[in-house]
C-alpha cells in the first residue's frame, strides 16, 4: 500500500489556532490545583496562585476540586479564553465517594472561574461564587520553586524568584490569612459580592510591570475582554454539528485543561490525568508524570485545535526515553519504570500527526528517538533479543529486572516480573495474561504477544514511511523488510485456521483461546489478506463475542473473564476501540467502521453532556462510567467521531466522507497542512470546501481515499453504495484529462466537471495538460 502526501509548500503552516506566545508560560498548569493559575516565566520561577474555598468549617482544596467540577468549559489553545465550573452543594472531602450528579447544578451553587491571557506575561480574569462561600486565594511556589510573597500596603500581593517580579491585584481587598511557610492567602466573602476581578503578570521590572498592569485594573474592562475573548474562540474553533454534534468541543475543552507545566524542561505536557502524578523519593508528589501511549494519543487529541501544544507533548514523551532506547511505561522528573516500555504506537502517532499538518519538523525530530526506541525491543540481552526470550522472531511483553527503579511507588514494591510484564503491554490485567507464564531469565512472558507484534510491525512500516520521506533510503529498505518478515511471522504463526482468528501463542506452540479487542491490531498493521481480513470482521460483528450496543470489550463476552468488568478484563478503553476503530478503516469496512464510531460517540456524549465526566472506562454491559474520572485519552472515543468527517492516515491517506451518514453533518474549520476544511454531508451527498472554496460536491454519500487537490493533479479513490455524481472544482482553468480506472475517459476545457460513476469503487484522475491563455 502507498502512502499519498498531501505536501503544502511555502511558507509557515498555520492553519489551526495560532499560540503567539513565546517564552512565559502561563496556565492552569499544575495538576494539583485544576482551579488556579501558573506563571512560569523561566526554567527556574515560578508563581502560582489556587482558588480554595470555604463553606462554615469546611475547605475544599487542590484536587478536592477535582470532585466537584461542573463544567469543564472552553480553553483556547493559545489560553486566550477559559472557563471551568465547580458545583459547591457538593459534600467536601469525599474524594472518589463524592456523588456524580447530572449537570448543571443551580447558579447558587456554582463557582465560576474564567480568564484570559492578554499577552507574554499578563493574566486577567474572574471568579463568581455562591453567596455562603468564602473564596480564599492562595499564592505558593509549585514544584519546589524558591521564592517569597508579601502584601503590599495597597492591597496587592507582590512576589520575588530568581530575577522576576510577581504582583497579583484584585478590585477589591481580601482578609490577609496565615497560611504554610512561603504561602500568602487573602479571603474574600462572597456575602455582599459574589464577583472577584483580579489580574496577574511577571516581568524582570518591578516599576515596568506595575505600570503594565494599570491598564487592565478596571472591571469594566475584564468583563469586556472576557465577553470578547469568549466570542472569539467560539468563531475560531473547530465545531461538530448535527451528526456527532460537540464531539469536537468534548476533545478540546477536556485535553486543553489537561495540559501541565514540566518543570525542568519549560514546556508543555500532558499527564494520564490531574490525578496521576506519582509519588517523588523525595516526599510528595512528583513534579511531573509523563506515561508513554498515553501521551502518544494526547498529542493526536490537541493536534485537533493546536499543533503547538501536539509537539510539545510529542517531545516530551519522546525525551522520556533511557539510553537504551526504552520510552519508559512512565516517568517522572525523579522516578520512573526503566524496566519496561509500553505499545509502540509512537511512529504511527508521528507519521498521523505529519500528515496532518504537513509540519517536517516533527518527523525530523522525533525519528532518532523512535528509531532507536525501535530497536530497544530486539536488542541482544543475554543470548537473545531483549523481547523475544524464545528467539523466534516473535515478540514477548517483559521486564528487565536489573533496570527496575530503586524508587518506585508503593504498588510497584516487591511486585513480580510477570506483573511488570502485564504492565508493559499497557493491559494491566487483560485475561490473556492469566495464563502466560513469565520466565526469569530471559525476563518475558512465555508467550508470543499478538499485541506487541502487531504494533512492532506497524513500528517498522510507519519507520519506513518516515525514512523515506527523509531521503533515507537505506533505512527505508531496511524497515519495510523488517515489517515484511514480521508480517510472514505473524501470518504464519499467530493465525489459527480452526478458528479463523489471530491469537496469542505460547511457546510450546498452543494457541491461547483468549479474544482480546487488541486481537484485531493485525488490522491496523496491514497483516491479514483481504479474506482473513474479512473471518476477522465476522468475530468482530458476533454478538457472542464483541458486538452489542457498548463495543468494543476488552475481552469477548463468552469469556468466563467477562462478567469481571474490571479494568482491563471486559470493560471498554478508548485506546483500544480507537485503534480497532482505524483498523477497520484501514481495509476499508466503512460500514462497520461506522457502527464502532456510533457506539464509541454515544457511549463518551451520555457521559459528557450529562456529567461533564471524561471517564478512563466504561461497563460494556451497561455504558455506566469506571474508573478515573478525568483520563486525558477519554475523548478518543469523540477523536473516532470527528475522524468519521475527515481524516489523514498512514494507510488511506486524505480520507473524507461518510458511506452511509445516519444524518445530515457538518464539520467547519479543521486544519490540515496549514489549510481549513469544511465538510457537509447526509443522505443526499456531501460537499467539501477549501479556505470557504468549494471543491468537491456529490448528489450521494461516498467516502474519498487519498485524496490529491493541487494545480496540475487531482486524484482520489472513491466508494459508494449508489450511482454516483461527482462536481470537482479546479484551481485553474484549462485543458484537462479525466481518467477513470486507469481508463482516459475525457479530455476537455474548463475550471470544474460534473461526472458520474457506477456504485462501488473507483479511482480518478484529472491532469491539467495545458492552463487557459498559454
Amino acid at each position: 500500500m502507498l502512502v499519498t502526501f498531501l505536501l503544502t509548500l511555502g511558507s509557515e503552516l498555520r492553519g489551526e489556532i495560532f499560540y503567539p506566545w513565546k517564552e512565559i508560560y502561563i496556565g492552569a498548569l499544575d495538576a494539583q490545583a485544576w482551579a488556579g493559575l501558573v506563571l512560569a516565566p523561566s526554567p527556574k520561577s515560578a508563581f502560582a496562585f489556587r482558588v480554595r474555598v470555604k463553606r462554615g468549617e469546611e475547605r475544599a482544596d487542590g484536587l478536592d476540586l477535582l470532585f466537584l467540577v461542573a463544567e469543564v468549559g472552553p480553553h483556547s489553545p493559545d489560553g486566550q479564553y477559559a472557563r471551568i465550573r465547580f458545583d459547591l452543594s457538593l459534600p467536601f472531602g469525599k474524594g472518589r465517594e463524592t456523588p456524580i450528579l447530572k449537570k448543571p447544578p443551580k447558579r447558587s451553587d456554582t463557582l465560576t472561574l474564567e480568564w484570559s491571557r492578554r499577552d507574554e506575561r499578563t493574566i486577567i480574569g474572574r471568579i463568581e461564587a455562591p453567596e455562603y462561600i468564602t473564596v480564599e486565594i492562595v499564592h505558593y511556589f509549585p514544584w519546589d520553586m524558591s521564592g517569597n510573597y508579601r502584601l503590599r500596603s495597597d492591597g496587592q500581593v507582590q512576589g520575588t524568584s530568581g530575577e522576576w517580579y510577581y504582583l497579583f491585584w484584585t478590585n477589591r481587598r481580601g482578609d490577609r490569612f496565615r497560611g504554610k511557610e512561603k504561602e500568602e492567602v487573602l479571603a474574600f466573602p462572597s456575602t455582599k459580592e459574589r464577583v472577584l476581578y483580579f489580574v496577574a503578570g511577571v516581568d524582570r521590572d518591578a516599576r515596568i510591570l506595575s505600570d503594565h498592569l494599570y491598564r487592565y485594573k478596571s472591571v469594566k474592562i475584564i468583563e469586556k475582554f472576557l465577553r470578547d475573548e469568549e466570542r472569539n474562540y467560539l468563531q475560531k474553533r473547530v465545531r461538530v454539528s448535527g451528526l456527532y454534534e460537540n464531539v469536537a468541543e468534548a476533545i478540546t475543552n477536556n485535553l486543553f485543561w489537561m495540559v501541565l507545566y514540566q518543570a525542568g524542561h519549560h514546556r508543555f505536557y500532558t499527564p494520564a490525568g490531574r490525578r496521576w502524578i506519582f509519588p517523588s523519593p523525595r516526599g510528595g508528589k512528583d513534579h511531573w508524570t509523563i506515561f508513554e501511549w498515553d501521551s502518544f494519543f494526547n498529542a493526536l487529541e490537541l493536534s485537533v485545535e493546536s499543533v503547538k501544544l501536539a509537539k510539545d507533548v510529542l517531545k516530551a514523551v519522546l525525551q522520556t526515553q533511557y539510553p537504551n532506547g526504552n520510552i519508559p511505561n512512565w516517568r517522572g522528573r525523579f522516578s520512573g519504570a526503566a524496566d519496561r516500555s509500553q505499545p509502540p504506537v509512537g511512529a504511527y502517532v508521528t507519521l498521523k500527526l505529519f500528515q496532518k499538518t504537513g509540519d517536517t519538523e516533527i518527523i525530523q525530530f522525533a525519528y532518532p528517538y523512535l528509531k532507536k526506541w525501535h530497536a530497544f525491543w530486539k536488542a541482544p540481552k543475554n543470548g537473545h533479543p531483549r523481547r523475544d526470550g524464545n528467539n523466534d522472531g516473535l515478540l514477548e511483553w517483559g521486564s528487565d529486572k536489573e533496570l527496575v527503579s530503586r524508587f518506585v511507588p508503593a504498588w510497584e514494591k516487591g511486585v513480580s516480573g510477570k506483573q511488570r510484564a502485564m504492565w508493559e503491554s499497557g493491559q494491566d490485567d487483560l485475561p490473556n495474561w492469566d495464563e502466560a507464564g513469565f520466565n526469569e531469565s530471559t525476563g518475558t512472558l512465555t508467550m508470543n504477544c499478538l499485541d506487541l507484534n502487531s504494533l512492532y510491525a506497524l513500528d517498522a512500516w510507519c519507520l519506513a514511511q518516515i525514512a523515506r520521506t527523509l531521503g533515507l533510503r537505506r533505512e527505508y529498505s531496511a524497515y519495510l523488510r523488517e515489517y515484511e518478515q514480521m508480517k510472514k511471522l505473524i501470518n504464519d504463526q499467530l493465525w489459527d485456521d480452526l478458528e479463523n482468528f489471530y491469537f496469542d501463542r505460547h511457546w510450546d506452540g498452543r494457541f491461547s483461546r483468549r479474544k482480546a479487542a487488541s486481537n484485531f491490531y493485525p488490522l491496523l498493521a496491514g497483516i491479514p489478506d483481504e479474506e482473513r481480513a474479512m473471518k476477522m470482521v465476522r468475530h468482530l460483528r458476533n454478538p457472542d463475542e464483541y458486538w452489542g450496543d457498548y463495543v468494543v470489550p476488552t475481552i469477548s463476552r463468552d469469556d468466563p473473564a467477562f462478567t469481571d468488568q474490571q479494568y482491563w478484563r471486559g470493560t471498554i478503553w478508548p485506546p483500544t476501540n480507537y485503534l480497532v476503530y482505524q483498523g477497520l478503516k484501514a481495509y476499508g469496512f466503512d460500514a462497520v467502521a461506522s457502527e464502532v464510531a456510533k457506539r464509541s460517540v454515544e457511549l463518551f456524549l451520555r457521559t459528557w453532556k450529562h456529567y461533564q465526566l471524561c471517564p478512563e472506562n466504561y461497563d460494556s454491559r451497561t455504558g455506566e462510567a469506571g474508573g478515573q474520572r478525568y483520563q486525558s485519552w477519554g475523548p478518543l472515543f469523540a477523536l473516532i467521531g470527528l475522524e468519521e468527517y475527515i481524516d489523514f492516515t498512514p494507510w488511506e491517506g486524505f480520507r473524507f466522507g461518510i458511506l452511509r451518514p445516519e444524518k445530515r453533518g457538518r464539520i467547519e474549520r479543521l486544519a490540515i497542512q496549514g489549510r481549513h476544511y469544511e465538510l457537509r454531508l447526509g443522505k443526499k451527498g456531501l460537499e467539501l470546501r477549501e479556505e470557504g472554496r468549494k471543491i468537491v460536491e456529490t448528489n450521494r454519500p461516498a467516502v474519498f481515499r487519498h485524496f490529491l487537490y493541487s494545480e496540475n493533479e487531482i486524484s482520489f479513490e472513491v466508494k459508494s453504495l449508489d450511482k454516483l455524481q461527482i462536481k470537482v472544482r479546479f484551481l485553474v482553468e484549462g485543458k484537462y484529462q479525466l481518467r477513470i480506472d486507469g481508463r482516459i475517459r475525457k479530455v476537455f476545457d474548463g475550471d470544474s466537471l460534473k461526472f458520474e460513476l457506477p456504485d462501488g469503487e473507483h479511482t480518478v484522475l484529472f491532469w491539467l495538460l495545458q492552463k487557459k491563455g498559454e
